[in-house]
């Protein structure tokens, strides 16, 4: 399955939604590896486009709000403005006028009460919708620095799996091992050739050689020790 979703989409797109399919079925993501990485960014993506979503019906709804405000506080002022009127043509004695304007303010006035409760919800769903936005922000943000901590823990995860592979490659330790065990090879050697030396060495031709050499010695000093205590020449003249 795997190999199909690579060649259809290519190694990267494939190892991210392969990683969010099994994110999606609750299984495991790759341990601090690439996969995760690319995952939560690709999740990051996702949050920050509904989070644009959220955003444009919150301001949908804050414009239908100020639409519905806008229209209670336009039906206030036209209930002022039929109670003058129906006030003012009294005072004048236009009865059939005055009976007009106080039919329209009646009429506004059971009109009013729904339009309150209609502006009254709509600001209720503003600021829940206005609190959800800006929690959803929040959260966004510390997505954000989540992501960035990620991004920081995998290049160092990476960096530490490199180097345990360069050790591993190297076989320092056993490089190392096998160092010692040449040089422990060469000391056991020269020890070995020095016993078979000394062991091969005849004690008898070796005091004989060292009289020898004692007794030139011995005849040189003697010959020297005689050159110095002799009177020197003196040249004719």
């Amino acid at each position: 399955m795997k190999k199909v979703i690579y060649w259809l989409m290519g190694e990267k797109a494939g190892r991210v939604a392969v990683g969010t399919w099994n994110w999606l079925w609750g299984m495991p993501v790759e341990t601090g590896g690439k996969v995760a990485v690319e995952v939560a960014e690709e999740s990051l993506r996702s949050m920050q486009e509904s989070l644009q979503q959220l955003a444009h019906a919150v301001s949908t709804q804050v414009a239908a709000y100020e639409r519905a405000k806008q229209k209670y506080e336009a039906k206030v002022k036209e209930l002022e403005s039929f109670e003058r009127q129906a006030m003012v043509a009294q005072q004048s004695g236009n009865e059939e006028g005055a009976r007009l304007a106080m039919t329209k303010v009646i009429q506004v006035e059971q009109l009013l009460p729904q339009l309150e409760e209609q502006v009254k919800q709509a600001e209720q769903f503003v600021n829940a919708s206005k609190d959800k936005l800006n929690r959803e922000r929040i959260k966004l943000e510390q997505y954000k620095t989540d992501m960035q901590n990620m991004k920081d823990m995998s290049e160092i995860n990476e960096a530490l799996s490199s180097m345990a592979k360069v050790n591993s490659d190297l076989n320092i330790d056993s490089a190392r091992s096998q160092f010692e065990d040449a040089k422990s090879a060469v000391q056991r050697r020269n020890l070995r050739t020095k016993a078979y030396a000394e062991l091969s060495e005849n004690p008898a031709e070796k005091l004989n050689a060292d009289l020898e050499q004692m007794a030139i010695d011995d005849a040189v000093a003697q010959r020297l020790q005689r050159l110095s205590n002799s009177t020197p020449k003196q040249l004719p003249e």
